[in-house]
């Protein structure tokens, strides 16, 4: 479903029609990955449990660096297996590119620049989820978040920058809250501001009203780096937040779900287990 009733806010003009890719020449556990590129109609999937239902939703955000979206590795995959441990899967096609970039040189001017027409989609689809909650079996105190990489980011985003809208009140649902009830990011990005200090990125205030956080990193991502993640962390011991990290040893960037030897790739049992510490699913 289209999650704007008309034109989405803060439009901005994209390189060409949106359009799907597969890329052969990047594979994970031996398979390639799709991506969707150009999105100017943000849409989300509802994807529902067949059998035991937690009455739990999680809204996913798709990585791809604000520039595209691999759908199927770290959207479609993770619906998959959501659903399959009764859990309401809603998968989201944000826009992108959604951060300034310039296509001359094909770069960003700054990375810590907000995502916002990111944000406002995250923003709308939470609300939307909170709206249909009663239509689509969902307990409205049970709504959460997981984003991978530059999703990951807007992960962080969407959990601290919930009190206002970026955009007008289209509708009834935007009278929802869009603060999510758990997070969960995925090799996230964009939040380590450099140097020798674990400094956030101010787009992502942290305070103790930011949400119960799961964190996945491997040490040896370098696309985003380990810092990311444990700068967020960081940010979120200090608040007061309940926060779980798992670090490991080897994984690199862009994992998703897929099993490999790696211990990495055994992540998504530890989430399950987490949800049930913090009370959203039976133990």
């Amino acid at each position: 479903m289209a999650i704007w009733p008309g034109t989405a806010p803060d439009a901005q003009p994209v390189p060409g029609p949106e359009v799907i890719k597969t890329d052969s020449n990047f594979l994970v556990a031996g398979r390639p990955v799709t991506g969707v590129y150009n999105v100017t109609r943000p849409t989300m999937t509802v994807y529902s449990p067949v059998g035991k239902n937690t009455n739990v939703a999680v809204v996913v955000f798709p990585g791809g660096g604000f520039e595209e979206l691999a759908i199927d590795l770290e959207g479609t995959e993770v619906c998959d297996w959501l659903t399959s441990e009764g859990i309401t899967c809603v998968l989201l096609k944000y826009r992108v590119p959604s951060l300034p970039y310039d296509w001359r040189c094909r770069c960003r001017p700054d990375d810590f620049v907000k995502s916002t027409q990111a944000l406002e989609d995250a923003q709308r689809a939470i609300g939307l989820v909170r709206f249909h909650a009663a239509e689509w079996q969902i307990d409205p105190h049970k709504i959460g978040v997981l984003g991978f990489s530059a999703g990951g980011y807007l992960v962080a985003e969407i959990s601290t920058n919930f009190e206002h809208r970026l955009y007008a009140p289209v509708d009834t649902a935007d009278k929802k809250s869009c603060r999510p009830d758990f997070a969960v990011g995925v090799y996230p990005g964009h939040l380590w501001v450099g140097g020798n200090a674990y400094g956030l990125n101010p787009n992502v205030p942290v305070t103790r009203q930011t949400p119960p956080t799961f964190l996945v990193q491997a040490e040896d991502d370098h696309v985003d780096g380990v810092n990311q993640a444990v700068a967020y962390y960081i940010a979120l011991k200090n608040a007061g937040v309940p926060v779980e990290m798992h670090l490991y040893a080897h994984g690199g960037h862009a994992f998703g779900l897929r099993r490999t030897k790696l211990p990495i790739t055994g992540w998504p049992p530890l989430v399950e287990t987490w949800l049930g510490t913090i009370g959203m699913i039976p133990k």
